[in-house]
């Protein structure tokens, strides 16, 4: 009997894959647990338009990011935090003031774990840190931290 996934079930395949299985293995487990729908033509034309959509679902996503990219490789964030003088903060600079910065100054919201700081950011200066956009894309974002 052929069946359409709609979760992954172990052993088997993926969700949204067709599978050939044995009729009883079907009916008696993966049936009655909607785990799987018995492939009929109308199931297979809904599982080809749900495998369409989503790959234009993630085209779309890909060229935001690309996007994003691009701008945040132009960009200069200017993040204050508050200093001892001398060029030191107290505590350090985190990736989530670091988000909210670049939400407040240009719009672009990004996870505060998508932004990866190579070592604490401690002192005044500027700093370039990795915005890691999903996809395989990342884009270097310079920072400058400025004294309150």
């Amino acid at each position: 009997m052929k069946v359409i996934l709609l979760q992954d079930v172990k052993g088997k395949g993926k969700k949204g894959q067709m599978l050939e299985i044995s009729d009883g293995y079907a009916r008696n487990f993966l049936l009655p647990k909607k785990l799987a729908i018995e492939a009929t033509p109308d199931a297979i034309n809904t599982m080809r338009m749900n495998d369409k959509a989503a790959t234009e679902r993630a085209a779309k996503e890909r060229a935001e990011a690309l996007e994003i990219s691009h701008k945040l490789r132009e960009m200069t964030l200017v993040v204050t935090a508050k200093g001892g003088g001398a060029g030191k903060l107290f505590g350090s600079v985190t990736s989530q003031e670091i988000a909210d910065a670049l939400k407040a100054k240009s719009g672009i919201a990004i996870d505060k774990r998508k932004i990866v700081l190579s070592d604490s950011i401690k002192n005044v200066g500027t700093y370039t840190v990795q915005c890691k956009l999903g996809y395989e894309i990342t884009a270097p974002l310079t920072v400058k931290i400025e004294e309150a």
